[in-house]
């Protein structure tokens, strides 16, 4: 997919949009390196995995991912020579001790993810090699004392040798004589070894090695004879430990390197998965749907809405107040027209309609769910080719007809079947007549190359093209001349009347003017004026027609969900009813039971099944039950 259509799109915006849902740092990083696919499997796939997780969660939850990190660097580094540290591992460790919860996690919905499972398959519990680090690692990155029996012992040895030293510093502090050549009366330490800090008058007053002088050079500190040993047996301890631990953290990070490709194909699969789960947080957040890949090439959007524009309204919207609606459209393509040509005023939302068709098409694409109507289908496009916004090349000194109508012409060479082409102000800068012109053998070259294409154009030459070429159709955004604004609401089938004359009259322009201005329009103009208001009316009854009959479909289609699940719920009462009804022809005296009506456990005593009753026991008081009060007790269900 072309980069230059991805930039103009905004798509980074997206890739950031789903990487804010996401739980880890590898989902992120896929999120953020998103692209759209160009084959119908796999986008069917990926949408498939987004809906049986979002189907998944109201029944359970979104898979358990707290905890995860990407260790994938650590896993790479486990197989040269020097271990890993002791935090990299305990990274490990959390990230292999998710794996057992998104196992267990799995098995629970394993029967409602046909496709995900498969996917579930590539994640193994790794929990043992987890258990195992964190044997040795505590949660702060520290060894444990246990982690060996030769480390404990080094451990106990160097922490009874500092005693032992303390124990002679602090006897040397109790002689009144010493303690007054000393700066202050306290053990310090300098590089692990214990000294004190002898006021410089008094060198060599005190036998010992002086490791420092401090930097005013008033204070001497001097590790005096008595401990000069034990503590070089605490440095001789420290390489032991050293070593020991050294040993320990090879063991681990062999480990590791050992079940490397295990880790990294679970590793791999987690991303994914929490990819999925992001674009499901997203849809929940904003009410967005997965929508049907056509793979006969219809694009058929109801109530769509962009989705930067849903953010944008969002975060304006204050704590206690709704956001501004985002204006919902019905757009198609691909059906009875490949070709939509869309007029209307400036601001009134024509760029908006490209940008939104681009977006959910890149959207689709890449498995995220489009705010847009549960019904919607989209085709998968090759190649989506773009033409928006000011192109303008200051370096090749372009004029924007020249820098627009190099990028069309680019476009030209690209497109074909398959391909979604958007353009915006066709034929634009430049004489009216000669740019219609252009803008007409562009479209007729799209038709020729079986395009799907939404042009924007302010020409009303180019509204007639419909009207004399099959496979295009008009369209307008709309514009309440009563408001003078533009209402953002898209109609198929009607191109745009011209506005400039109501909109004079509003603003109090003198009716002679109006008239004036109204003879000065080209005939053609006028009688293509006249056209659109004759069709204008039957082509919006055609419109609401086809809106009614989808309308009708889906309340047809969720009235035969609604007998679906009845018939499901009616068909488990039969089974449980089944169960029960054999399970209570085989009560004998003894059995145990639960009485519904006293909310407590009972003992058949006697079975009276002509009576449709039975005798029990509660322990205090024996009495006859209807056997429709009797349920199997709590722990035999």
């Amino acid at each position: 997919m072309d980069d230059h259509t991805l930039e103009k799109l905004q798509f980074d915006d997206i890739r950031e949009l789903i990487a804010g849902h996401c739980s880890c740092a590898l989902g992120k990083k896929l999120a953020h390196s998103m692209r759209p696919a160009t084959e119908s499997r796999t986008v069917t796939l990926w949408l498939s995995q987004v809906g049986e997780l979002m189907a998944a969660a109201e029944q359970s939850s979104l898979p358990p991912l707290g905890g995860v990190h990407d260790i994938r660097e650590h896993v790479h580094a486990s197989a040269f020579p020097p271990p890993l540290e002791p935090e990299a591992l305990a990274e490990v460790a959390d990230t292999l001790g998710a794996t057992a919860e998104l196992c267990a996690w799995f098995l629970r919905v394993a029967d409602t993810i046909p496709t995900l499972r498969r996917l579930g398959d590539r994640i193994g519990d790794l929990s043992p090699i987890a258990v195992a680090i964190r044997e040795v690692i505590d949660a702060r990155g520290q060894i444990r004392d246990y982690a060996s029996d030769k480390l404990l012992q080094i451990r106990r040895t160097i922490e009874s040798t500092r005693r032992r030293i303390r124990t002679a510093l602090e006897r040397l502090l109790r002689q009144s004589s010493l303690t007054r050549m000393l700066q202050y009366g306290g053990i310090t330490f300098h590089n692990d070894r214990m000294v004190l800090p002898l006021k410089a008058e008094y060198r060599g007053r005190i036998e010992g090695i002086i490791h420092r002088t401090s930097d005013t050079g008033a204070t001497l500190f001097v590790e005096p004879a008595e401990s000069v040993e034990l503590n070089n047996a605490i440095i001789r301890l420290r390489d032991e430990e050293s070593k020991e631990m050294t040993r320990i953290l090879r063991g681990l990070t062999q480990r590791v390197h050992l079940n490397a490709d295990a880790i990294l194909s679970t590793l791999s699969a987690i991303a994914i998965l929490d990819l999925i789960a992001a674009k499901c947080r997203y849809a929940r957040k904003r009410g967005c749907t997965c929508p049907t890949i056509d793979t006969g090439g219809v694009l058929d959007l109801h109530d769509a809405r962009h989705p930067l524009l849903l953010e944008v309204f969002a975060k304006e919207a204050g704590a206690d107040e709704p956001p501004r609606e985002v204006i919902p459209n019905d757009i198609r393509l691909g059906d009875d027209f490949d070709v939509l040509v869309v007029t209307g005023p400036n601001t009134g939302g024509k760029t908006v309609v490209l940008k939104t068709v681009g977006m959910l098409s890149l959207m689709t694409q890449c498995g995220i769910p489009i705010p847009a109507g549960a019904t919607s289908r989209m085709p998968v496009y090759r190649s989506i080719l773009i033409d928006i916004g000011d192109e303008q090349s200051l370096q090749q000194s372009l004029s924007t007809f020249s820098s627009h109508l190099s990028h069309q012409l680019a476009i030209l060479q690209r497109a074909g079947p398959r391909s979604l082409v958007l353009m915006d102000e066709l034929g634009a800068g430049t004489d009216p007549d000669e740019g219609a012109a252009i803008g007409r053998a562009v479209l007729t070259e799209l038709l020729r190359l079986k395009a799907q294409a939404i042009v924007t154009t302010h020409l009303s030459a180019l509204k007639a093209v419909a009207y004399t070429t099959g496979r295009v159709d008009n369209a307008s955004v709309e514009f309440d001349p009563q408001s003078l604004k533009p209402t953002f609401r898209l109609r198929i089938g009607e191109p745009g009347n011209s506005n400039a004359l109501i909109i004079a009259k509003r603003l109090g322009m003198p009716a002679r003017l109006i008239q004036q201005a109204g003879e000065y329009l080209a005939h053609s103009a006028r009688a293509l004026n006249l056209a659109i208001a004759g069709t204008q009316a039957s082509r919006r009854q055609a419109e609401q027609a086809r809106r009614d009959a989808r309308e009708a479909t889906l309340e047809a289609d969720r009235q035969r969900q609604r007998y679906e699940k009845e018939q499901q719920v009616l068909l488990a009462e039969q089974e449980a009813f089944q169960r029960w009804t054999l399970w209570i022809n085989n009560l004998e005296a003894g059995d145990d039971v639960y009485i519904r009506s006293l909310q407590r456990s009972a003992r058949v005593v006697r079975m009276q099944l002509h009576k449709q009753n039975a005798l029990v026991t509660t322990g205090t008081m024996d009495l006859e039950v209807p056997l429709r009060d009797i349920e199997t007790p709590p722990a035999q269900t």
